[in-house]
């Protein structure tokens, strides 16, 4: 059983995407149990690449393949899931903001976020701050994440912090952003509540936001 819990590990970080699905598959076959596979093989998994992207091992290319990886074998697990085995961590909405058709960046985020046992919402791109603000009330995140590509579009994050404060909204989300133009400094001036320079910062945000370490 260790030996799958390690092959599917390994298969992740190597980014082995074609073949991930029947290692996980044979592992539940032999009797390894699902919400092992995702707490033993692949949130670990994830991690050790974000260590790595982190040191300069490895790339943004690198990550995505172990992403998709990750994601195909959730895929297969998930269904397979109790309700207890399958307790998210946390809930968190992703956007890219008004005017910035962007995705690459939040797709990696998402991607990572889900790896570490998150309930992720992906709202696409080019959301407005009204329709922020309605998906928000709708699903009660505990994370809302903004990301960014253009400077144009920058500004949109302040009016989305600025309508969740006056809605009465903000002080029960958390909220952090990303993208290439951005900085701590941005983020700290707008009002967030964090900045993620890449997924696995956002990763290790979104965690300390809900008190599960970094």
């Amino acid at each position: 059983m260790t030996d799958h819990l390690n092959t599917i590990k390994e298969a992740v970080i190597a980014g082995k995407h074609g073949e991930i699905a029947a290692l996980v598959r044979r592992a539940i076959v032999d009797g390894t149990a699902p919400d092992r596979i995702i707490n033993e093989s692949l949130i670990p998994a994830m991690d050790a690449i974000g260590r790595e992207f982190a040191l300069g091992n490895v790339f943004v290319p690198e990550m995505l393949v172990s992403a998709v990886t990750m994601k195909n074998g959730l895929a297969v697990v998930k269904p397979l899931l109790t309700a207890e085995q399958s307790e998210s961590r946390g809930t968190i909405i992703m956007s890219t903001v008004k005017g910035d058709l962007h995705d690459i960046g939040k797709n990696l985020v998402t991607m990572m976020l889900e790896g570490a046992g998150f309930t992720v919402f992906d709202l696409g791109v080019d959301l407005s701050v009204e329709k922020l603000i309605e998906e928000v009330k709708r699903i009660s995140p505990q994370i809302l994440g903004l990301s960014a590509l253009l400077t144009t579009t920058m500004p949109e994050m302040k009016k989305v912090i600025e309508e969740l404060e006056a809605q009465g909204i903000r002080k029960s989300l958390k909220v952090m952003v990303g993208g290439a133009p951005l900085d701590h400094a941005f983020a700290q001036k707008i009002g967030a509540d964090g900045y993620g320079a890449n997924a696995a910062e956002a990763v290790g945000l979104a965690r300390r936001f809900v008190g599960t370490g970094s």
